[in-house]
């Protein structure tokens, strides 16, 4: 087992994650931005709150609190010129994205403030709402097979649908950072906590907490029964059915960890909590900087070019206490 050292109390380190992550954050149409959404400075992609590849044609995508951004060549360029706050971000398929979030601040009084579930299906530049409405604020969504799954912010409930999206049922309340699942085995479903990590057999009707289990902002399963996580202090943990966990690696930089997808088992993408993307092709054990906001940031928003900087971090680096901004 990995124990994960801190200085400051369990208690404010689960608040300063839960505060990072759930907060800023019918079918309708929406059009793509026409720059009137624009925002002068450009802002860069604010807070990001979810990761993914497009398998039509190998992008990168990060969704955050000023819109859904294309990642290449270490620079982030906004799609559609749309500043949607985007959350629960997640790539099911060739440019099709399920996300949530809120208006973008053109948009502000004319929609509501929660957008419930909302579907895109040419790559982020345009957006359909399917379902929850000014009802739901889903900052976690996880498609397994048939059923997708929702952590809902405003209930503090898991949501689940088995028609897509359309419709849902509310399951147990829990604290959950992020949700897990997968194809195959869609009733085991797995929640991180901040302090911990819950399971569910029974299709998140009801979760128990995971012996043994480290502190865990975000969870995935990219094979059956195995599991990859971040903890708050950005190191990335295995677990074989959360029955075991050893210690990867770690992010580099100074941040605090918010996000991990799990596009296989070994390529991994992962932010901090200073809106850095890395890259990992070997579980976890090394990551690659794929992009770096800068404090001065105008659209589009890069770093210095001249390739990727590969940061080697193993499990016995030392540990830091950063606070979320």
């Amino acid at each position: 087992m990995t124990r994960i050292s801190r200085r400051r109390p369990r208690a404010l380190t689960l608040l300063a994650a839960a505060g990072l992550l759930l907060a800023a954050c019918s079918a309708t149409d929406t059009t793509a931005g026409t720059g009137e959404d624009a925002v002068t400075p450009d802002p860069g992609t604010g807070h990001l709150h979810g990761l993914g590849v497009d398998p039509a044609d190998g992008t990168v995508y990060a969704a955050g609190h000023h819109g859904v951004f294309r990642l290449e060549d270490g620079t982030a360029t906004r799609v559609a010129d749309r500043y949607q706050d985007t959350m629960g971000f997640t790539v099911t398929g060739p440019s099709t994205f399920l996300a949530s979030g809120h208006p973008a601040p053109a948009e502000s009084g004319s929609r509501p403030a929660h957008l419930g579930l909302l579907r895109s299906t040419d790559a982020g530049r345009t957006w359909k709402t399917l379902s929850a409405e000014g009802q739901a604020d889903f900052h976690s969504l996880e498609e397994a097979g048939e059923v997708l799954y929702g952590f809902d912010s405003l209930s503090e409930k898991v949501w689940a649908s088995t028609d897509q999206g359309r419709t849902w049922t509310r399951r147990a309340a829990i604290p959950a950072l992020d949700l897990a699942a997968r194809p195959g085995s869609a009733t085991t479903v797995w929640a991180a906590t901040g302090t911990g990590l819950s399971r569910s057999d029974d299709g998140a009707r009801t979760f128990r907490p995971v012996s043994r289990a480290p502190g865990l902002v975000a969870v995935e399963e990219p094979e059956p029964g195995r599991l990859l996580a971040l903890t708050p202090d950005g190191r990335v943990v295995a677990g074989d059915g959360g029955r075991t966990w050893t210690e990867q690696g770690r992010l580099p930089g100074d941040g605090r960890a918010t996000v991990l997808t799990a596009v296989t088992a070994q390529r991994l993408l992962a932010a901090d909590s200073t809106d850095t993307v890395y890259e990992s092709v070997d579980g976890g054990r090394t990551w690659m900087l794929i992009h770096r906001p800068q404090t001065d940031s105008r659209h589009p928003q890069s770093y210095t070019p001249g390739g990727y900087m590969v940061s080697v971090v193993g499990p016995q680096g030392s540990s830091r206490d950063i606070e979320r901004g």
